[in-house]
């Protein structure tokens, strides 16, 4: 059997992944009366009388919503809230694996943005932190900033951020092994969806340099004005020489190609012509170009989306420290700032030494990770002063 094939039967064998466990044994009277009636009644006066103590009295101090609305699932594109299900599911068991937060998931039926952000304020109280996925531009940026008014929790949309503070991480690694000059890099990004967006105002915002952003129909320029909003506003703030065509005009002399769009959209050609490229090809399964075509097309550094090649940029290096670093100090929200720090954190745990080629990113299973990003998340809240313990 191939993977899915194997996915598959797994799945059907276990019924789901992720199940609710008691954190209290209830074997006798008193064991009820304490965790029920009637002596639940003194901590739900508690809160009551003082809302932050919900964080302490109840489990939503380590407690993650994982939302969708099914509309943008990895590779399968808009296939309804059910069918992102077992999506979700893996979701919250990386988040329970990697760095011991409970995750729930909630598929919301629905593509009204009001709706859904309506629904998901709703039910905020309930949790700490609101993890979006799979949630389709450009509805995802407005159901997030909204959702950022609204609630008094992180709110992270892991396609957008936690794709950018990974591709950053990796993209400070192979500057150091390239001897490439961070803030003068020419820098290319195919894919103006959620994650190009988040990247693009991620590395700017760290000064890796020149941003040129390329959808299907060509590179983003501020002279086009029948581009949709959000392209629009982000062709302003990049191609700062107005340059117009196609992705092979775009990646002449380029430093480092950035890909989340579609497989098979790079050609050799397209690597030949840049300069001494880095390549990161995150489409999935099947990337922009292999692995081994850019690197015999002349690229010095490689990376994908998939497990089965060296340099996987994994968002699960990213969301579950994210979180946990975030609920260790109840922060109201997740700025850009923690973002950045993450990014740096991440790419530090490569030592010198170790850094190679096929080495820029750490393993998504390297148990350091979470941590490491948790203490530096945690650390900025506290000195932006946004922590509530």
């Amino acid at each position: 059997m191939d993977i899915f094939e194997k996915s598959l039967q797994m799945h059907y064998e276990l019924n789901g992944k992720i199940e609710v466990v008691s954190r209290t044994n209830i074997e006798t009277s008193e064991d009820l009366s304490l965790a029920y009636s009637p002596g639940v009644a003194e901590p739900c006066r508690a809160i009551a009388a003082n809302y932050e103590e919900s964080f302490k009295l109840t489990r939503r101090s380590n407690l993650v919503a994982v939302v969708t609305n099914g509309t943008a699932v990895l590779g399968l594109g808009d296939i309804g809230p059910a069918a992102a299900m077992p999506v979700m599911e893996g979701k919250c068991a990386l988040f329970k694996r990697f760095a011991d937060v409970d995750a729930f998931p909630i598929c919301v039926d629905s593509k009204d943005i009001d709706e859904i952000v309506e629904t998901i304020a709703l039910i905020s109280k309930s949790f700490g932190g609101i993890n979006l996925e799979d949630i389709g531009a450009p509805a995802c940026f407005e159901i997030e900033a909204k959702l950022k008014e609204k609630c008094d929790i992180p709110i992270f949309h892991d396609d957008q951020h936690g794709t950018a503070i990974v591709t950053a991480a990796a993209l400070i690694n192979a500057i150091k092994l390239t001897g490439k000059e961070m803030g003068k890099l020419k820098i290319v990004i195919n894919g103006a969806g959620a994650a190009g967006m988040a990247i693009a105002k991620l590395l700017m915002q760290m000064n890796f340099g020149e941003i040129i952003m390329v959808d299907r129909q060509g590179i983003l320029c501020d002279n086009d004005r029948s581009l949709e909003s959000t392209k629009y506003e982000m062709a302003k703030l990049t191609n700062p020489n107005k340059l117009t065509g196609s992705l092979a005009d775009a990646l002449k002399g380029a430093d480092v190609l950035l890909g989340v769009s579609a497989p098979n959209c790079v050609s050799k050609e397209m690597v030949a012509s840049m300069n001494e490229g880095i390549v990161f090809a995150m489409a999935n399964p099947v990337p922009e170009i292999m692995p081994e075509d850019a690197i015999e097309a002349g690229a010095k550094i490689v990376g994908t989306g998939r497990s089965d090649y060296p340099n996987q940029i994994n968002n699960v290096l990213a969301f579950p420290g994210i979180f946990k670093g975030a609920l260790s100090v109840r922060a109201i929200e997740i700025t850009d700032l923690m973002k950045e720090k993450a990014a740096y954190a991440i790419a530090s745990l490569i030592s010198e030494e170790d850094l190679k080629p096929d080495h820029i990113v750490v393993s998504a299973l390297d148990h350091r990770v979470a941590d490491a990003v948790a203490e530096a998340v945690s650390a900025c809240a506290v000195e932006e002063g946004i922590a509530r313990v």
